[in-house]
């Protein structure tokens, strides 16, 4: 999670670190100079009565004065810094010889003791003893930190996990289907992630592809490639492989037979986002076959762990995977020797197989398709802090045993079948936690709410206290509310899988410390989101920014249409409205024919309303109207019929 730096000039920085020995978030937060100003006044708050005029010309920019006034402040500078030092020592000398005082002497310096031979000497050593005492504490807190992740473990045993700290709960859930299957990631009793796939439109990212490049478009330094769907899938320059430096149109040309993997899927008009630069992930290793590149996850941090990994990693490259490259993940921590080769030689099988299948195989064809969404789950989430992963299908429970057999025996016991009667997800109660997801409101513990509005741009999240006030200053009121929903906030993103750009407004504080305080709460809680996120410093107008990396399609999205009545706004015409638009139709229709009656057929609910206002419609309209009810009609659809 990276964080910017905030527009306009910047005084201070405040570094903030969070750790828990597995995953470390650091960041730096810039604080402009009204933040500082900020910090002055509340220290001089008490001594200053009167108001002061705020001027608001941007963030972090001060207000310019006129010319007028520049000017004389400009020469009020230079008359200032004209009487320096000198000017004021030359008037008190003045004043002193028109007193006809005389000046008072200087005291003499009081002479310096003298030392005996060697004293230095002995000084010296002492010096250095010191200097040499605090080196080797220092040596000694860093060899302990070193050694701190590995306390109590042996080589070749599994790292602690948070939940076995005490950090939180997970269980893992799924209910598969003909249709669909869907996967309920649950922490402390709270969903708090739901993945699915559905057999008629499946996740493809990850999936390889072998496509034909349609289009190249040097000036967007772009190309696209057809992979067989109905839109072809995107290529940027920095995921083409070779030369980057080159024009795009210099290393691929229209016609030729590339292989690609989806980064992206397709969201809105948008086809899918493509790579050259392929990866296959495994449990503790992901094969680069692209590249001659080693890397190790920064989050083992255990010195002697990751020269045991990388010694390891080297004998399998020679070995197993032909010199190609890999990436050591997290997981690998206290892995041993045996499974790193297992899985080295699956992945580089699985390679093999892709190769052989793009050399056979004419374009545009699938080459190898990732793991559905079950499996992905296994191979990525299940470890020593999932409690249990609870299955309700019998085939995608023995496709899952099978594939951890495989993978790590030891979390067989962790997989469970469920053979309860009531649904799993209702036993559960996941189905009501989805059910709220298409809620844009979201309560907070202390009475206040966010709302959510998701958008093609972005997304907008807006923090109101509702009927919390607190028992205190208005200010404290105001930060604890914003605590909790930079908390819940983090919650929904992940839950409701928004991406993209994001923009939280939270009530407005005067403190900043208290801005702070939300920025710490925020940070600590995406420490658990797999995406990448990047945050912007909050403003004094209480807004973040921020970006989440986005793959699929949200959960909202993928789960609601747009409604036929409003067209996807949210909103219909008043009842009102709707009156005073039939009203002015039966006018034009009736101009200039004598007599008759009229029937109005409308929405039942509507035709309510309307009775209530009979009489008046009859008077503008100089008619009498029967209204009639039909259930078959939408909110705005009506028909008036002339008798």
């Amino acid at each position: 999670m990276a964080w910017g730096n905030p527009q306009g000039p910047a005084r201070t920085s405040r570094r903030i670190v969070f750790g828990d020995g597995r995953r470390r978030t650091d960041f730096t937060m810039m604080e402009d100079s009204n933040m500082e100003n900020d910090r002055q006044q509340e220290k001089s708050a008490s001594k200053q009565d009167a108001p002061k005029v705020e001027f608001v010309s941007g963030e972090g920019s001060s207000p310019k004065p006129d010319k007028e006034n520049g000017a004389k402040n400009a020469r009020r500078g230079r008359g200032r810094r004209g009487r320096g030092r000198r000017g004021r020592g030359s008037d008190e000398k003045a004043k002193t010889q028109t007193s006809g005082e005389k000046p008072k002497p200087k005291p003499k310096p009081k002479p310096k003791p003298k030392r005996e031979a060697g004293e230095n000497r002995d000084r010296s050593r002492g010096r250095d003893k010191n200097r040499e005492k605090t080196r080797e504490r220092g040596r000694d807190r860093n060899r302990s930190r070193a050694e701190a992740p590995r306390r109590g473990r042996a080589s070749g045993e599994r790292r602690q996990t948070e939940a076995q700290r005490g950090g939180f709960k997970r269980e893992i859930y799924v209910n598969g289907s003909q249709e669909e299957t869907r996967v309920a990631i649950m922490e402390d009793d709270r969903l708090v992630e739901l993945l699915w796939d559905r057999n008629y439109a499946k996740n493809i990212v990850g999936s390889i592809f072998k496509g034909t490049v349609e289009n190249v478009l040097p000036g967007i330094s772009s190309a696209f490639i057809n992979i067989g769907f109905e839109k072809n899938s995107y290529l940027y320059i920095s995921d083409v492989l070779g030369d980057t430096r080159r024009p795009i149109d210099q290393i691929l040309k229209k016609g030729q037979e590339v292989m690609i993997q989806v980064a992206k899927e397709a969201i809105g008009t948008k086809g899918a986002k493509v790579t050259m630069d392929v990866t296959l992930p495994g449990r503790y290793i992901v094969f680069t076959p692209f590249s001659q590149f080693v890397g190790i996850s920064k989050h083992i941090a255990d010195s002697q762990e990751r020269k045991r990994i990388s010694e390891i990693v080297d004998g399998i490259m020679e070995t197993t995977l032909k010199g190609k490259g890999v990436v050591v993940r997290t997981e690998a921590e206290g892995a041993t020797k045996e499974d790193l080769e297992r899985e080295a030689k699956f992945l580089m099988n699985t390679w093999e197989k892709i190769e052989k299948k793009f050399q056979d195989t004419p374009a545009p064809c699938r080459l190898h398709e990732d793991l559905d969404v079950s499996l992905q789950v296994a191979r990525d989430l299940l470890t020593d802090e999932v409690y249990v992963y609870l299955i309700d299908d019998k085939k995608t429970y023995e496709n899952v045993v099978e594939f951890i057999e495989t993978l790590s025996p030891e979390l067989k016991d962790r997989v469970r079948f469920y053979e309860g009667k009531t649904p799993i997800f209702t036993a559960f109660n996941i189905e009501s936690e989805i059910e709220k997801i298409r809620q844009t409101k979201c309560p907070l513990p202390s009475g206040g709410s966010i709302v959510i509005q998701e958008a093609e741009s972005l997304c907008a999240i807006d923090v109101n206290t509702g009927r919390f006030t607190g028992s205190k200053s208005q200010e404290d009121t105001v930060t604890i509310t914003n605590v909790e929903a930079a908390q819940e906030v983090a919650q929904q993103l992940r839950l409701r899988n928004i991406g993209g750009i994001i923009v939280v407004d939270f009530i407005d504080m005067r403190k900043a410390s208290n801005r702070l305080k939300v920025m710490e709460a925020f940070a600590q809680a995406v420490k658990r989101d797999r995406a990448k996120i990047r945050i912007l410093p909050i403003t004094r107008l209480g807004l973040i920014e921020m970006t989440r990396e986005r793959k699929r399609e949200s959960t909202v999205s993928l789960m609601t249409d747009e409604c036929p009545e409003c067209m996807g706004s949210g909103r219909v015409l008043s009842a009102e409205s709707l009156r005073i638009r039939i009203q002015r139709e039966i006018l034009e229709l009736t101009l200039g024919r004598p007599g008759g009656s009229i029937r109005l057929v409308l929405h039942p609910l509507l035709a309510e309303v309307f009775e209530l206002r009979q009489k008046d419609i009859e008077e503008s309209v100089h008619r009498g109207i029967k209204i009639v009810g039909d259930a078959n009609l939408q909110w705005e659809d009506y028909r008036i019929i002339l008798e």
